[in-house]
C-alpha cells in the first residue's frame, strides 16, 4: 500500500490551480519518456474536478501538451442518457475536452466514456432490480473490454484523478454500500444501484483498478468536507470512509485549509 502524501493549499482556487498544473506537467513528463506512445488519464467531475477543468484550459502548459497522445477516461459516471446534463462526460466536455477535439488536437477516439443508459423512460421504471442489475453489469463489462482493448490484458492508468465527497465517498465508492469492499483484481468496474446520492444508477471504477495507477490523486475543498477527510486519515481500507481505499504507485492528497481544518 502506497505512503499517503498530503498538500494543503489556502483556498479552492489555488487547489484547482495546483491540480491542473501538476496534471499538465505530469502529462507532459510522462510524454517526455523514451518509447512512451501515450498517457491515460482518469478525471472526475463534480465542483472541484470543474475548477481544475477550467484552470487547465487557462493555463499556459495546457499549449505545451501532445494531446494527440493522451486518452481520456473516467472514474465513475452516472448511468444516465448521453445527453444528460448529469453525465459527468457531458460537464467534462463542455468545460474542458470538448474545445482540444473541435480544434483537432485530440482524437475523438482518445475520449473514452462509460456506457450510457440506452433504455426509454419506460423500460427504466419498469425495470425490476434484477433486470437493471443485469444492465449494469453488462455497462461495467463493456467498460472493462475497453480498458482491456486499449491498455492490455492488465490495464493501468497512468493517472486517476478523484474528487471525494462530504461523506468520504470516491468515484461512485459509497459509505457501507458494498461496491469499495470488491478486491478481486478480475473486476475493474462495477454498476452502483440505488446510490445514495442521486442519480440512482452509476458505474464507477473499482479498488483494484485504481490501485493500479501510476499516479493516484484525489483532491477536495471546503469546510464541509473536513470531518470526511478525517475520517479518511484516521485508517485506512475504511468502508464507512471508501476515500481511505484510495491507492497507487504514488497516492497523493490535495486538500485546502479548509478541508484540512479537522486534521
Amino acid at each position: 500500500m502506497a505512503e499517503r502524501k498530503t498538500i494543503v493549499y489556502p483556498n479552492p482556487e489555488m487547489l484547482a490551480q495546483a491540480v491542473a498544473a501538476r496534471t499538465l506537467l505530469t502529462i507532459i513528463d510522462l510524454l517526455a519518456e523514451p518509447e512512451r506512445r501515450r498517457v491515460d488519464i482518469a478525471v472526475t467531475g463534480g465542483t472541484d474536478g470543474n475548477r481544475v477543468f477550467a484552470a487547465m484550459n487557462a493555463s499556459p502548459l495546457n499549449d505545451a501538451v501532445d494531446w494527440n497522445r493522451v486518452h481520456v477516461w473516467w472514474g465513475d459516471e452516472r448511468f444516465v442518457a448521453a445527453d444528460d446534463d448529469n453525465r459527468n462526460a457531458k460537464q467534462a466536455r463542455e468545460a474542458w475536452y470538448g474545445a482540444l477535439v473541435e480544434d483537432g488536437r485530440m482524437p475523438a477516439g482518445n475520449v473514452h466514456a462509460m456506457p450510457a443508459d440506452t433504455r426509454s423512460a419506460t423500460e427504466i421504471t419498469e425495470a425490476s432490480p434484477e433486470q437493471t442489475d443485469s444492465v449494469l453489469a453488462e455497462a461495467a463489462a463493456e467498460y472493462q473490454r475497453e480498458l482491456a482493448a486499449q491498455l492490455g490484458e492488465n490495464p493501468a492508468l497512468d493517472i486517476a484523478m478523484f474528487g471525494m465527497g462530504p461523506d468520504a465517498h470516491f468515484a461512485s465508492l459509497f459509505p457501507d454500500h458494498g461496491e469499495a469492499e470488491i478486491d478481486d483484481p478480475h473486476v475493474l468496474v462495477a454498476g452502483v444501484r440505488d446510490s445514495p446520492k442521486p442519480p440512482p444508477l452509476r458505474l464507477t471504477l473499482t479498488v483494484p483498478m485504481i490501485a493500479r495507477s501510476k499516479h493516484t490523486w484525489v483532491f477536495t475543498s471546503e469546510t464541509r468536507k473536513a470531518n470526511a477527510v478525517k475520517t479518511a486519515f484516521a485508517r485506512r481500507n475504511n468502508p464507512h470512509a471508501p476515500s481511505s481505499y484510495a491507492n497507487g504507485e504514488e497516492l497523493l492528497w490535495l486538500i485546502d485549509e479548509g478541508a484540512a481544518s479537522r486534521l
